[in-house]
């Protein structure tokens, strides 16, 4: 059984930074797509970052880009946001999402959020106060 596990959210003063892991279970990150996405009460959800095993590539939205870094560790089977400069409108539940890369596709169509992931994550809270 695949599972995805995010954990790192909390409580943030604007300016923070936070580390949010995706941790994968069931499922070896040798050939992966995984996006980030997140919903802010009363708004549709986001994709803010995406990154695949075949290239290594990554995507960030425009509303994260320069401030949010997505990685991969293959050998703990887990996947990071690293999130510098939280502002209050970062404020929002934030999931992990996995599924087989395939050849071709773009790094960015991952983080669509029309895009069929087969696993997606519980959400971790991320809020940031101003």
């Amino acid at each position: 059984e695949v599972q995805l596990v995010e954990s790192g959210g909390g409580l943030v003063q604007a300016g923070g930074s936070l580390r949010l892991s995706c941790a994968v279970s069931g499922f070896t990150l040798d050939d992966y797509a995984v996006a980030w996405f997140r919903q802010a009460p009363g708004k549709e959800r986001e994709g803010v970052s995406s990154i695949t095993s075949a290239d290594t590539n990554t995507y960030y939205s425009d509303s994260v880009k320069g401030r949010f870094t997505i990685s991969a560790d293959s050998a703990k089977d887990t996947v990071y946001l690293e999130m510098n400069n939280l502002k209050p409108e970062d404020t929002a539940v934030y999931y992990c999402a996995l599924s087989r890369s395939i050849l071709g596709l773009e790094v960015k169509s991952y983080a669509n959020p029309l895009y069929q992931h087969r696993f997606w994550g519980q959400g971790t809270q991320v809020t940031v106060s101003s």
